[in-house]
């Protein structure tokens, strides 16, 4: 499945029903669309842009989509910077004035031009100078204050390592089921695709006591092996695999080529499509696992990025700002991934289980 050219794009997107005018269809399809665009991607921007926000700016009512803060002056005589108001005056005028204090109802504020004059003003009469501004110190304080590098490097070295063994354990499964002829081929298949009846919070206590038994706990190879194989991928793989033709199979055979070549040097390559796919699901799956690392992983010198997001939120106060520069920091990877290979996913699946 080619992809589309931007001159394509632009021509699908702008494409009407009506000739010379938008018919009431079109305008229902771009309101649905727009609708999902808000829906999907509304979130995640207001994630980002929370990201920005300081402490204060987060717990603002209303709230703001921008990262806005209020403006400070330096004013002769006062050690620290005041915050600026735009302040309505008995006489109709309109002045910038800076807050010395606040009693009550009643504000002490003075021109900082002129700092000398106290003017009292009702503070409903005030309201403050604002402006944007990044709290950029969210980020930077996740390297400074957390052990942000090492979260990430055990985050990546899981999502690898347990992607490449799925692909391999997969692939070797689906290959079996795909091309060799056994008894009870069809009932293993079948039995494999049961599982996905079972929730897999069901088999969370058997897998924490072989992971214990096997002093697996605490590593990061306790969070691997469990997800070595998985249904959905036998299926995927099987599925494409059945499109491979049998006679290149056995033209390898005849010339004395042996298993282990046909499916590393043949059957492999063919199936690069379905394996590009389901390696996407495999990082989405391992990056944005939770559970498993939950009851695997107690040390926190071992954490993952998602454990360590959890455990930025305390009983008593929870540190908001870093949480979400850190949550944006935890998606921008795998939006990264996904963004580069989203095409395997619609060319994988369109041609997975068709003869």
């Amino acid at each position: 499945m080619a992809s589309l050219a931007p001159a394509g794009v632009v021509d699908l997107l702008t494409r009407t029903r009506g000739k010379e005018r938008l018919h009431w269809t079109d305008w229902l399809a771009y309101a649905y669309l727009l609708l999902g665009v808000v829906l999907m991607f509304g979130p995640v921007v207001w994630v980002v842009l929370s990201s920005f926000k300081s402490e204060a700016q987060l717990m603002e009512f209303p709230p703001t989509a921008l990262p806005y803060a209020q403006v400070t002056v330096e004013v002769p005589g006062h050690p620290e910077p005041l915050p600026l108001f735009r302040v309505r005056l008995p006489d109709g005028s309109i002045r910038e004035l800076a807050q010395i204090r606040r009693v009550g109802i009643q504000a002490q504020m003075v021109d900082p031009a002129d700092p000398g004059v106290v003017i009292r003003v009702n503070v409903a009469d005030r309201e403050p100078v604002r402006a944007l501004s990044l709290a950029t110190e969210n980020y930077t304080l996740l390297f400074e204050r957390f052990d942000f590098l090492r979260y990430l490097w055990n985050s990546v070295f899981i999502t690898v390592v347990a992607t490449a063994i799925m692909l391999l354990v997969n692939s070797m499964a689906a290959f079996a089921l795909a091309k060799y002829d056994f008894r009870g081929r069809d009932l293993v298949f079948v039995l494999t695709i049961a599982t996905l009846l079972i929730p897999p919070t069901v088999v969370l206590v058997p897998v924490f006591l072989v992971v214990s038994q096997l002093g697996l706990l605490n590593t990061p190879w306790g969070v691997i092996w469990p997800g070595a194989a998985t249904p959905t991928g036998v299926f995927l793989l099987r599925q494409y695999m059945l499109t491979i033709p049998d006679e290149l199979i056995d033209a390898a055979r005849m010339d004395n080529a042996s298993e282990w070549k046909i499916y590393w040097r043949i059957v492999l390559p063919l199936a690069a499509p379905a394996l590009a796919v389901l390696a996407i699901f495999a990082v989405m799956w391992r990056w944005n696992d939770f559970l498993l690392p939950l009851i695997v992983l107690s040390q926190s010198e071992q954490f993952t990025l998602q454990l360590a997001l959890n455990s930025f939120k305390g009983e008593m106060h929870t540190q908001w700002g870093n949480l979400l520069a850190m949550t944006v920091l935890t998606l921008l990877p795998i939006t990264l991934v996904f963004g580069f290979l989203q095409r395997y996913i619609t060319t994988g699946i369109a041609t997975t289980g068709i003869k």
